[in-house]
């Protein structure tokens, strides 16, 4: 009977140079590991060697990573992403590419040996793939936690040499491959920058020690509804007037009408919210003068974490020290028109605040979107997936831009500049600029939609000619075809015709450290 035939690959490993001397070392450790004395541990790598079959054992440390927000929660979605693409490249691309020949079970100890070998090649570990792309995905977002992840990883991946499933130079390939997957998410999805935005602006305001003469806008229903903020309030801010939110009645009118009751012996407002309640407060702080104090207790927090307001006790320091900074925000006022000519509406025109974005067309209901898939999916597929939903029965409509006409299916304005520069901003580097980061995308141009998709998976957005993006003081939208509403810091606005946005600098003083 003639002997069976070599993979080419190990074909190569038993020839002479780098490649036979990796063969050479792989078969001498396979010798040293088969060596060990049997222990406990034997069968414990056996039990973690199959948990981790089909990536199961980093779906449920992502599950419980998930459950805390902000960089774990992060971690645990681009870990997962970072794993997908790494099976994909191991098992559908490099085994393919590189058969090779699985150690035989006689290597290694009965007692140590899997009951189902895999038939699969060799060459690159699977295993080690989604061990090395979950940590180093998690590693990107959370640095301590992927460092705490780190052994249960090697553990992983060695158990894999430990049963006689790999050489060991397949960990280290897969490895590589898991550790490349991870870093190229950040194409598509760059790794948010946490550090508070800037601002050269010092601004005057009063110590408030225990809170005395503030009122604090304290929203219950914000973030978690079995979280309720009102304790951590009272706790930071004693002295203070807590005012909860009538939903029969507007948030601003409410905020106005206490002040004007307690006739003027508030000194400064406070806020425990989501980014919708610390808009309204942020908006009469601007109107009447007074320095905000932040708690962010809301699901997203976007505005918080700009300004560097992460908990509780950095509101609280910020306070009884008196620091503040002056930043800018945004501002729209909102103009009805009747037969082609501009005419106030019976309220008069109406002025809004906004502290992080403003919209007019389909972009508010794309981020909505993106959140909601967002909760079972990875980032930058999740908002891949609503851009194309939203924009497959979105309608465009004609505008003015600052006097040029213009098809356009959606408008974005920023209070302030955003990065990146994609179509997903999702940070403020500076919180001073007195600009407005104004984006759209254009629906005159062939198959406009497609083009955008392809653009934002390509990574070549910046060079398309859908997209727009300026960084401008004030921008006039005219819409042509009738009204359209506006949607501002994630709360549905005015309907209009004309929207006349501008940025107010050095409008609102908040306290911060």
């Amino acid at each position: 009977m003639s002997a069976m035939p070599l993979h080419p690959l190990r074909h190569l490993l038993r020839r002479k140079g780098p490649l036979a001397e990796v063969g050479r070392r792989d078969r001498h450790l396979m010798t040293r590991a088969a060596a060990l004395p049997r222990t406990a541990a034997d069968r414990g790598l056996i039990v973690l060697t199959h948990s981790a079959d089909k990536a199961l054992l980093w779906w449920a440390v992502a599950g419980l990573l998930a459950t805390r927000k902000g960089a774990y929660r992060r971690g645990a979605l681009r870990g997962l992403g970072s794993v997908g693409i790494a099976s994909l490249s191991a098992s559908f691309v490099a085994k393919e590419l590189l058969p090779r020949r699985r150690p035989a079970s006689s290597q290694v100890p009965e007692h140590r040996r899997l009951l189902r070998r895999p038939t699969s090649s060799s060459l690159p570990s699977g295993h080690a793939a989604s061990a090395a792309a979950f940590v180093t995905g998690v590693a990107l977002e959370a640095p301590t936690m992927g460092l705490a992840l780190l052994p249960l990883a090697a553990a992983v991946s060695y158990s894999r040499v430990h049963t006689g499933a790999h050489w060991p130079s397949d960990i280290g390939a897969g490895a590589g491959i898991g550790i490349g997957a991870a870093l190229v998410t950040r194409r598509w999805w760059p790794v948010r920058d946490d550090r508070p935005g800037r601002t050269a602006h010092r601004a005057e305001a009063p110590l408030m020690v225990d809170g005395e003469d503030m009122l604090a806008i304290v929203n219950p229903s914000s973030g978690d509804p079995a979280d309720d903020p009102t304790p951590e309030v009272r706790f930071a801010w004693p002295k203070a007037e807590l005012l909860f939110p009538d939903r029969g009645t507007d948030l601003r009118a409410q905020i106005t009408a206490e002040i004007a009751r307690r006739g003027g012996r508030v000194r400064a407002l406070g806020v425990s919210g989501g980014d919708g309640t610390v808009a309204a407060v942020a908006s009469v702080a601007a109107d009447t003068g007074l320095p905000l104090a932040l708690i962010p207790s809301g699901t997203l927090n976007h505005f918080a974490r700009d300004i560097g307001v992460r908990s509780m006790p950095d509101a609280d320091l910020a306070t009884e020290r008196g620091v503040a900074v002056g930043i800018d925000l945004g501002e729209v006022l909102v103009e009805s028109a009747v037969h082609g000519t501009a005419e106030r509406t019976a309220d008069g025109t109406e002025r809004r605040w906004f502290v992080n974005t403003a919209s007019l067309g389909g972009y508010p209901e794309m981020v909505r979107l993106r959140e909601k898939i967002q909760e079972r999916h990875p980032k930058w597929p999740s908002a891949v997936v609503a851009m194309i939903r939203v924009l497959r029965r979105a309608k465009p409509f004609p505008v003015r831009l600052n006097g040029k006409r213009a098809l356009v299916w959606m408008v974005f304005v920023g209070n302030g500049t955003y990065a990146p520069k994609g179509f997903w901003p999702n940070r403020r580097p500076a919180l001073d600029t007195g600009l407005l980061d104004v984006r759209y995308l254009r629906a005159d141009v062939p198959y406009s939609r497609a083009r955008f998709v392809l653009s934002v998976i390509t990574k070549t957005l910046h060079a398309s000619h859908v997209y727009r993006q300026r960084d401008l003081p004030e921008l006039e939208v005219r819409v042509l075809d009738g009204h359209r509403r506006l949607a501002s810091d994630g709360e549905v606005g005015p309907l209009g015709q004309v929207f006349r946005f501008r940025s107010r600098p050095s409008a609102l003083t908040i306290y911060r450290i």
